[in-house]
C-alpha cells in the first residue's frame, strides 16, 4: 500500500470510528442520565454491536496495513496526522493480540457490570456485583499480559492512563504524601473544627439547578456546546469541542456536594472545549492523559473554587438564589465551611487535605488485586480496614464503602492515581501561572477568562498532541515536582486552622 492510499484508508476509517464512538458515548450518557431503568437489555445489545463494528474497523487488514505504512513514513506527514498515526500504532500494538471474541465479551461484561453496580450501590448488595467485578479484573489482567507479558499487569494499566506512571513512581509519590501530609491531617484533627452546619440546611434541587447554571457561567463555559445532566456518579464526557457533556448529583441537604461537582466537571469541560480548531475532527481533540485532565478539574474545584476570593465573588449571587438558607452566612463563614477538613467516608466529598488519602487507599487495593494478594470477594473487608487505619473512620455499609465509586465496574483499573497526580500537577501549574498573571485578583473579581486563556495557550490548545511531561515544561519550565502540592496544602491548612499558633 502506498502512502496516498494509506492516508485515504486511515482517514476514512478514522471518520467511521469516531462516529461509532460518538454514538456509543451518547448512548452511555443517556443510559445513566435519562434512560428508563429497564433499558439495560437493549442498551447492552446495541453496545455489543458497536464494540464488534469498531473492532472490525480498527483491526481490519486494510486498516492495519494503512497504520503500519503511515507509521513507517510518519516523518512525511503533517504534525497532527503524524501524532494520530503514532497513537493509533501504539493502540494497535497494545491490542493486536486480543481476539475479537474476547474483546466483544469484555464489552458485554463491562456493560453488565455497570448496570449491576448501580443496582448494588442502591441496594447495598456487594455480593450481587462481585462476580462481574471479578470477571472485569480477570479480563483486564489478561489484556495487560497480551499487551506486555514482561511487565507487571498493573504497571501496564497505570501507563494507559498516565504515560510513564508505574508502581515504583507512585510508591514514591504516595510515600511523600504520607510523610508530609499525614502529620498535618493529625494536627488539624486536634484543632477546634470549622462550622459548616449551614451547608446541611434544605436547599431545593430546583434552586440548586439555577445555581449550577450560574457556576457554569462564571467558569466561562459556552452552553451552546456544553450541557449538564444528572446521574448517580458525576462525570464528564466529550465527543468534540462542539459537544461536551457534564453531570452532577443533587442532595437537598448538602449544598457543597453538587456545587463542587459542577465546578470539578466544569474544569474537565473547559479542557475539552478549548483544543485548537485543527483538532476538531481528530481523536486527539481531547485531553492528553487522565492526570492532566484531573489537573484541570482539581484546579478549578479547589485552587479556584475553594479560594477565599472566589467565595467572596460568588457570595452575592448565592444569597440571591438561597436567601433564607444563607441570610446569616458571611463570605468568610462560607470560605471556612467549604474548606473544613476532617476524615470522611466518601472520596468525591472529601476535603482537599484528606482527599489524596482516599486515592491512596484505592491505589493500594488495586495493587493487591493485581499482585494476587487479595480477591474481589475480600474487597469490602480490606476497604473497611484501610479506611479505619488511614483515616480513622468506620465504614457503616458497602454503599458508602467499596461500592461508592463507579470506576471499577467500567474496567477503569489504574485510573484512581491520576486524581492525586492531577492535584499535584495543578498546584505546580498554579505556582508558575502566578508569575505571569495576578490570578488571585482575577479570581476575587470573578473574572476567570484570562485564567482560562492562559490554560488554553499552555495546555488546552494542544489537545492530545503533547505528553504531560512536555506540557509541564511548557507551563512551568521544569519537570513535575510533587513538593509544590505538599507545600500548597500545608500552607493553606496551616493558615485555616492556625497550626502555627
Amino acid at each position: 500500500m502506498d502512502v496516498t492510499t494509506a492516508k485515504q484508508t486511515f482517514l476514512t476509517n478514522q471518520k467511521k470510528l469516531m462516529a461509532f464512538r460518538h454514538a456509543g458515548g451518547v448512548m452511555y450518557y443517556d443510559s445513566v442520565t435519562a434512560a428508563p431503568a429497564g433499558s439495560e437489555y437493549p442498551m447492552s445489545k446495541t453496545g455489543e454491536v458497536f464494540a464488534e463494528e469498531t473492532f472490525k474497523l480498527s483491526k481490519s487488514e486494510e486498516m492495519v496495513e494503512a497504520i503500519c505504512c503511515l507509521y513507517e513514513h510518519r516523518e512525511e506527514l503533517d504534525y497532527v496526522l503524524r501524532r494520530e498515526v503514532e497513537e493509533e500504532y501504539k493502540h494497535y500494538e497494545r491490542t493486536k493480540l486480543i481476539p475479537m471474541e474476547e474483546y466483544i465479551e469484555y464489552s458485554r461484561i463491562s456493560n453488565e457490570a455497570q448496570y449491576a453496580w448501580h443496582r448494588a450501590k442502591n441496594e447495598n448488595d456487594y455480593a450481587s456485583f462481585e462476580p462481574l467485578l471479578s470477571k472485569v479484573v480477570a479480563m483486564q489482567k489478561k489484556f495487560a499480559q497480551y499487551e506486555n507479558p514482561d511487565k507487571p499487569a498493573y504497571d501496564v494499566l497505570l501507563d494507559r492512563y498516565e504515560k510513564g506512571l508505574s508502581i515504583e513512581v507512585l510508591d514514591r509519590f504516595f510515600g511523600l504524601l504520607k510523610e508530609k501530609l499525614v502529620p498535618v491531617i493529625h494536627a488539624v484533627c486536634e484543632k477546634k473544627q470549622l462550622d459548616d452546619s449551614f451547608l446541611s440546611r434544605r436547599y431545593p434541587v430546583a434552586d440548586q439547578r439555577i445555581f449550577s447554571d450560574y457556576l457554569m457561567e462564571v467558569l466561562g463555559i459556552d452552553r451552546n456546546f456544553c450541557c449538564i445532566g444528572e446521574t448517580e456518579h458525576p462525570f464528564t464526557t466529550s465527543f468534540t469541542k462542539k459537544d461536551v457533556r457534564i453531570t452532577t448529583h443533587y442532595h437537598e441537604n448538602a449544598l457543597a456536594s453538587s456545587m463542587y461537582s459542577v465546578i470539578h466537571e466544569g474544569g474537565h469541560a473547559l479542557y475539552e472545549l478549548n483544543p485548537g480548531d485543527e483538532l476538531l475532527d481528530s481523536p486527539l481533540s481531547g485531553g492528553t492523559t487522565m492526570g492532566m485532565h484531573e489537573a484541570q478539574s482539581r484546579f478549578f474545584e479547589n485552587i479556584v473554587g475553594r479560594s477565599q476570593g472566589f467565595i467572596e465573588a460568588i457570595m452575592p449571587r448565592m444569597k440571591e438564589i438561597f436567601p433564607e438558607q444563607l441570610k446569616d452566612v458571611t463570605a468568610e463563614m462560607m470560605y471556612r465551611a467549604v474548606n473544613k477538613s476532617e476524615p470522611s467516608l466518601i472520596r468525591t466529598e472529601a476535603d482537599e487535605l484528606t482527599y489524596p488519602i482516599h486515592v491512596m487507599i484505592r491505589y493500594e487495593i488495586e495493587k493487591m488485586l493485581f499482585n494476587g494478594s487479595v480477591t474481589t470477594k475480600e474487597l469490602p473487608e480490606l476497604w473497611n480496614r484501610l479506611y479505619k487505619e488511614y483515616l480513622g473512620v468506620d465504614v457503616p455499609n458497602d454503599t458508602q464503602g467499596v461500592l461508592q465509586d463507579s470506576h471499577w465496574s467500567g474496567g477503569m483499573l489504574g485510573y484512581f492515581p491520576s486524581y492525586a497526580i492531577g492535584s499535584a500537577y495543578a498546584a505546580q501549574i498554579y505556582h508558575h501561572m502566578k508569575k505571569e498573571l495576578d490570578a488571585e485578583k482575577l479570581i476575587a473579581e470573578g473574572n476567570l477568562k484570562p485564567i482560562v486563556e492562559w490554560l488554553t495557550e499552555h495546555i488546552y490548545k494542544y489537545g492530545g498532541l503533547k505528553k504531560p511531561d512536555e506540557l509541564m515544561l511548557i507551563c512551568c519550565g521544569e519537570p513535575f515536582d510533587a513538593n509544590y502540592y505538599v507545600d500548597y496544602l500545608t500552607d493553606k491548612f496551616t493558615k485555616l486552622y492556625g497550626l502555627d499558633k
